[in-house]
């Protein structure tokens, strides 16, 4: 008599997830119709891994509401900071694989940890499974209008001048505008410190009351500033001009031409999710993202919607593996 192998939950997600979410057999086929007819059978719990008050809190939320409304359950928020996102991936990691727990990765934990931070507890490849790509969210580089720099030139100019000087904030190691300052950093030459908080609300609080100088984030953080005065936007991180800023310039075309560098944010689920909940997920992410609701929220924050299927979201993570990983060690980008 042989012995039946098992597997264990790392092994089912990469099983799933490289068979372009096909099931093996047709009693595994049975048990995941069956888990999809049952599904959702209670809340969903929708994991941020930042502190409220920043873009990844707000495409959570506009997400979360419209999947409410078409699912019949309640998809909520929680957020759950700290570690450069590591507490909240451990906790996802370890949720049931029945899709009532899911979490907003993005380039800090999906793209970069894997190679700024040792000894992780899990695997982004293998303990997760990628649902879908939410939103692309342009960076726009920020100054407080006391530092004597009008513009992105001047900006540099005055930092090479007083290294060491000048403080930026982050939300925290590994999030989208400490990658983004990192890489800028790097192709100018210029030298100012990382101050990581624990998320976008936070460090915008000391921004804007001129205990750092510099940040880079997405419009939906950023605008109402910038619009007021209280913040000088300096430049973005996309390749074109966006619409939300007809006259701060591209990094590119200030003389870098290759930069490029935007937020991305998408939903994983914990690896061993029945390939027909993540299917069903991610048509109902993509009918929330076409909702007048999500996309007038987009538009106003020159977000641009995902909503692509699984495998497609895959190709992009493994992408941006390859990017970041290589700015990572030429940036020599640390775990502050």
């Amino acid at each position: 008599m042989t012995q039946e192998k098992t597997y264990n939950r790392r092994e089912v997600g990469a099983l799933a997830m490289g068979a372009a979410l096909a099931t093996g057999g047709l009693g595994l086929a049975t048990s995941s119709a069956q888990a999809q007819s049952n599904w959702p059978s209670k809340a969903i719990r929708f994991v941020v891994p930042f502190a409220p008050g920043g873009t990844s809190e707000i495409v959570a939320r506009s997400v979360a509401a419209e999947l409410t409304k078409q699912l019949g359950v309640s998809v909520y928020v929680e957020n759950k900071p700290g570690g450069a996102g590591v507490t909240a991936m451990v906790d996802v990691s370890k949720a049931a694989p029945d899709g009532h727990t899911i979490i907003l990765g993005h380039v800090g934990t999906l793209a970069v940890n894997p190679y700024m931070l040792k000894n992780q507890p899990y695997d982004v490849n293998k303990d997760f499974m990628p649902v879908t790509l939410l939103a692309k969210v342009p960076n726009v580089f920020v100054i407080h209008p006391d530092v004597p720099a009008k513009n992105f030139k001047e900006f540099v100019a005055y930092a090479k001048k007083n290294p060491g000087q000048l403080n930026y904030g982050s939300a925290g190691n590994a999030s989208a505008g400490h990658l983004a300052m990192e890489y800028l950093k790097l192709v100018t030459g210029m030298y100012i410190t990382h101050i990581p908080y624990r998320g976008t609300g936070p460090q915008l609080t000391d921004l804007l009351a001129g205990r750092t100088q510099a940040s880079s984030a997405g419009m939906p953080a950023l605008g109402a500033h910038i619009r007021s005065g209280k913040l000088r936007a300096i430049a973005v991180g996309t390749q074109q001009r966006i619409l939300a800023l007809p006259d701060v310039p591209t990094v590119a075309e200030l003389g870098f031409k290759d930069f490029e560098t935007s937020q991305w944010y998408g939903i994983m689920a914990p690896a061993g999710t029945p390939p027909e909940i993540v299917k069903r997920l991610q048509e109902e992410s993509y009918k929330a993202l076409k909702s007048s609701a999500v996309t007038e929220r987009f538009a106003t924050d020159n977000a641009v919607g995902g909503g692509g299927p699984a495998t497609e979201f895959a190709a992009f993570i493994k992408n941006e593996q390859r990017i970041w990983s290589d700015i990572v060690k030429r940036a020599d980008i640390k775990a502050d």
